[in-house]
């Protein structure tokens, strides 16, 4: 067994390992941009109950479908991402694009699921303290 993996070890080039460590700041850099500007731009009411959703008011039934579906498509991709960011030695904040997918979603029972990863004091003030940095208010919750 130790055979194997010293010559599988021993077949790496710093090639290789260049690649991987340019994929992992690669993701880690898309990972936190994408949350970030989200976060920044929600509506400070969005986690609270008096928050009104209406997605794309004004436009035709056949735009606002196909929007709805391509939007929960992606947010069930960032839901796949988040949990493969949360295992152990990849990087990226799996949490926030969790809740990032949530948010992409449109399926019942979702508000408490999210209330319940934004309520964790970690998420709240990492999201508050960026809304800040931009003048945007914190986040409302109920």
């Amino acid at each position: 067994m130790i055979d194997w993996l010293s010559e599988l070890w021993a077949s790496v080039t710093w090639g290789q390992i260049l690649l991987g460590v340019g994929l992992f700041l690669g993701s880690l850099a898309l990972s936190f941009g994408a949350i970030a500007i989200v976060m920044v731009k929600i509506p400070a009411n969005y986690f609270s109950s008096h928050y009104k959703r209406d997605f794309l008011p004004g436009s035709s039934f056949i735009v606002r479908w196909g929007a709805v579906i391509a939007k929960n498509i992606f947010g069930l991709f960032l839901i796949l991402l988040g949990i493969a960011l949360s295992l152990p030695g990849v990087p990226g904040q799996g949490v926030l694009t969790i809740l990032l997918g949530l948010i992409m979603l449109d399926i019942p029972g979702k508000r408490p699921l999210e209330a319940r990863i934004i309520k964790r004091p970690a998420v709240l003030s990492a999201i508050n303290n960026l809304r800040a940095k931009y003048v945007k208010p914190p986040l409302e919750l109920d």
